[in-house]
């Protein structure tokens, strides 16, 4: 799905004993206050840093968190994840106020191999998402050799993806090689039947993955806000809920494409509904499909809930991207918390199901079923794009055959 196009080194085939290692991470964590609440991202990445600190490398650590647009902004920094780090590697961890520059420089002179340097945010400099050439530049001065771990920032063409590949030698970590590998194998040849769950609020940014999966999938399930772009296609009532009017053509030929594979599609057949979007605000049901004039759809109802249940439980391979409400708001997450406690109902009884994208995996751990799931992907948007059969930046920036 990707993979095999491109020839990628891999960090257990590099020469790094007692080298200064620069590692692109995925540290884009929740925080409440200064309180990573989700550590799995961190988690993730200790296999290459284990395989690092074994080969006593000084290991430099990249990362960005949230959307800072290009500005020191203190409620977006790294700084949490560094008690995080020392308890799970047992090891001196520092911090760096800023991602390059003397202090930068500095730190990275005076720690001992065998430590770790977490930087500051990469996103604090506007030149990161605009792929600096300068930037990249001081980035890579920083160390001997550059290991790509950050699964979920492949899909950028940032100059920590693809700018400080061209002045070190690279290799892909352990993380990556194990999205890679799954996703190739499990979404590349499924065991059927193969259903694929999206949601999320728009189906502008999945329009090009859903024409792909329709080629491969035998059901989709279609939640979240995107629902009400596809019921006002098929001339559904939708109250005021949320609809893409540009994108109800591009709806109307996902419909007929499913209809003309075969491939069952099925959109919600109830909902939660509200007259304002706040938490505690009085919900309704709807019985039907349509949404009541002046209501709004938050969730999906249980009678969806029940279709969606039966659908899941016939499948062997299961895919899912985007909640199917606003669950990050109270009483609009329990849709979202059933199909996750279903997804690992069906994981129990042997289907593989692979989840997708921090809302995703954030419903997950509200619902207590993030180990229950055959495969967490780190990345929403990279798995989506892997899926699409996009070639991701990221990679092609490691490609030895560049």
């Amino acid at each position: 799905m990707g993979k095999q196009a491109l020839k990628l080194k891999r960090i257990q085939d590099a020469e790094l004993k007692d080298k200064k290692v620069l590692v692109r991470v995925d540290y884009n964590v929740p925080l409440e206050g200064t309180t990573v609440t989700d550590q799995t991202r961190i988690q993730e990445t200790l296999p290459t840093l284990k395989h690092l600190l074994e080969s006593n490398c000084k290991i430099i650590l990249l990362s960005h968190l949230g959307r800072p647009k290009g500005v020191v902004d203190d409620k977006f920094s790294l700084k949490p994840v560094v008690p995080v780090l020392k308890q799970m590697l047992k090891t001196q961890v520092h911090f760096g106020v800023d991602c390059m520059g003397p202090d930068a420089e500095k730190l990275v002179a005076k720690a001992k191999p065998g430590e770790v340097i977490l930087l500051e945010n990469l996103r604090f400099h506007p030149e990161e998402e605009k792929n600096d050439t300068s930037f990249a530049k001081a980035l890579a001065g920083l160390g001997d050799y550059f290991i790509q771990d950050a699964f979920g920032a492949l899909h950028r063409s940032h100059a920590s993806t693809v700018g400080i590949p061209k002045y070190l030698p690279s290799a892909i970590g352990y993380l990556v090689q194990k999205e890679l590998e799954f996703l190739d194998r499990t979404l590349g040849n499924p065991q059927r039947p193969f259903l694929a769950l999206l949601g999320g609020a728009k189906i502008s940014d999945k329009i090009g993955v859903i024409h792909r999966l329709l080629e491969r999938v035998n059901t989709l399930l279609i939640g979240g806000g995107m629902t009400y772009t596809f019921l006002a296609a098929q001339g559904v009532s939708v109250g005021k809920s949320l609809v893409e009017k540009d994108k109800i053509q591009d709806a109307e030929k996902i419909i007929e494409e499913a209809y003309n594979r075969n491939v069952a599609f099925l959109v919600p057949a109830d909902h939660v509904m509200v007259k304002e979007i706040r938490p505690g605000a009085p919900t309704l049901v709807s019985q039907a499909m349509a949404v009541q004039e002046d209501w709004i759809g938050v969730d999906i109802g249980p009678h969806t809930v029940e279709l969606f249940s039966e659908k899941i439980a016939e499948s062997k391979t299961i895919f899912w991207n985007g909640p199917m409400g606003i669950f990050e708001m109270e009483p609009f997450s329990h849709g979202s918390v059933e199909i996750a406690k279903i997804l690992a109902q069906a994981t129990e009884a042997g289907a593989v199901t692979v989840v997708g994208g921090g809302d995703t995996l954030a419903v997950l751990a509200k619902a207590g079923a993030a180990d229950k799931m055959t495969h967490c992907s780190t990345g929403g948007g990279a798995s989506l794009e892997l899926l699409e059969g996009k070639v991701l930046p990221g990679l092609s920036a490691l490609s030895q055959e560049n």
